[in-house]
C-alpha cells in the first residue's frame, strides 16, 4: 500500500498479543484521518480534521498487556459522528500527534467550536 506523502502517521488495527493481524488500516495526514477496512471488499472513511470535537483514549487489562489502545472521536463529520481507532501501538502519542493536527486545521481553516454551558445543569441560560 503506497502511503500519502503527507502521512504524519500509519498503524494497522492490533489483534491478538498485539499484532498486527487485521484488514484496518489508519492514515493520518496533515489534512485527515483515512479508515480503510476490509480484504476483499474495502471500504475508506475519511474525517476532515477539523471536524473532529473531542477524543478519549481508553485501554482495558488486556490492552494494556498488549501495549495498544483505543482513540474513540466525536465530530461533527454527518456519516462517521463517531468513530474509534482501535487497539493501536502507542496511543497517548498517537492521540496527542491527532489532537495537534486538529488544532493546526481548526487554525488553518478559522474553525471554532462552541460549547454551550447551562448553568445550574438543567439546560436553562
Amino acid at each position: 500500500m503506497k502511503l500519502p506523502g503527507n502521512t504524519i502517521w500509519f498503524d494497522r488495527k492490533r489483534t491478538i498479543f498485539g499484532l498486527p493481524w487485521s484488514f484496518t488500516r489508519y492514515i493520518l495526514t496533515d489534512e485527515k484521518l483515512l479508515i480503510i477496512k476490509g480484504l476483499i471488499k474495502q471500504t475508506e472513511e475519511e474525517v476532515r480534521l477539523y471536524r473532529i470535537l473531542d477524543m478519549t483514549l481508553s485501554r482495558s487489562l488486556i490492552d494494556r498487556i498488549d501495549r495498544v489502545g483505543t482513540i474513540h472521536c466525536c465530530s461533527s463529520d454527518k456519516t462517521a459522528a463517531e468513530f474509534d481507532i482501535k487497539r493501536i501501538r502507542n496511543p497517548r502519542e498517537v492521540k496527542e500527534k491527532l489532537s495537534q493536527q486538529v488544532e493546526k486545521q481548526r487554525i488553518a481553516r478559522g474553525v471554532t467550536v462552541r460549547e454551550e454551558m447551562a448553568a445550574g445543569g438543567d439546560g436553562s441560560h
